[in-house]
């Protein structure tokens, strides 16, 4: 287990339910746990679910510190607070490599986990055309949301991703808009969010990886990497893009609780 302080944060979270059982969802890069709403609803019937904004990410607080080291610290921060009992957890993209650096960090303090779209492989950095492109919007002189999209749309061309990533502008108090996301240090830490997560051990905790089929992130030959970290994980693989649980949502909620009754 991983002894070492680090600069933890309190992080901002939405609760639905009263179940008994925890479970704890994190959001990818550029996201916050507006997106997890419908699925964190559908999964309240049987399990306390706990919905969270990352650092950098939604209402929590920003930080120069951005690596998946103070992710999990966050993390435990909070299941610390909130006196959880070995929680399952579950992340997507960004999120799901923080919910790997937990379990190797804190392997007998979660009961299972689930990780959706992402290995615990090093990706080329993907995101940068995205980030230039919020970059470029002139967030202090536009006065509509149309005017946002108009300018992202050079960078972006699909509709959906733009509509999700201007979730993150907000209105000022002088009326004016900002960004929700702290910009400039995801701008810098780019490449430490695409980096590996490094052998530290082994989870031997139940774990379910989920991929979308029209998705490049997970890889039949990263199999042999996730049995390495997870030697409990099995892979599942429905018929969507990167946004496994945005694009067929009732198919993602049953197939993780499926996943969880079984363990």
């Amino acid at each position: 287990m991983v002894k070492t302080l680090l600069p933890s944060m309190k992080l901002f979270y939405r609760e639905y339910g009263t179940s008994q059982a925890p479970l704890v969802i994190l959001h990818g890069l550029l996201g916050s746990s507006d997106n997890w709403l419908p699925q964190a609803k559908m999964l309240s019937d049987e399990y306390h679910v706990f919905v969270l904004d990352q650092r950098n990410h939604g209402q929590s607080p920003h930080s120069h510190d951005f690596s998946y080291a103070v992710l999990a610290a966050d993390l435990r921060e909070f299941i610390v607070d909130k006196k959880l009992e070995k929680p399952v957890l579950l992340g997507h993209s960004m999120g799901g490599k923080t919910v790997m650096q937990y379990a190797l960090s804190y392997p007998d303090e979660l009961e299972a986990m689930i990780v959706v779209d992402i290995a615990p492989k090093a990706y080329d950095v993907r995101h940068d055309h995205i980030v230039e492109g919020l970059k470029a919007i002139p967030v202090q002189q536009i006065s509509g949301r149309s005017q946002a999209d108009e300018a992202l749309a050079a960078y972006v061309p699909q509709p959906a991703v733009r509509q999700f990533l201007l979730k993150n502008l907000k209105r000022l108090p002088d009326g004016k808009f900002g960004w929700r996301v702290n910009l400039p240090v995801i701008d810098r830490q780019l490449e430490a969010i695409s980096a590996g997560i490094p052998e530290q051990g082994v989870c031997n905790k139940p774990a379910l990886f989920i991929r979308g089929a029209q998705s490049d992130y997970i890889a039949d030959e990263d199999r042999v990497l996730i049995k390495r970290y997870f030697p409990r994980a099995h892979l599942v693989t429905l018929n969507t893009g990167h946004w496994v649980q945005a694009e067929k949502p009732e198919e993602f909620v049953e197939t993780v609780r499926k996943f969880l009754h079984a363990r």
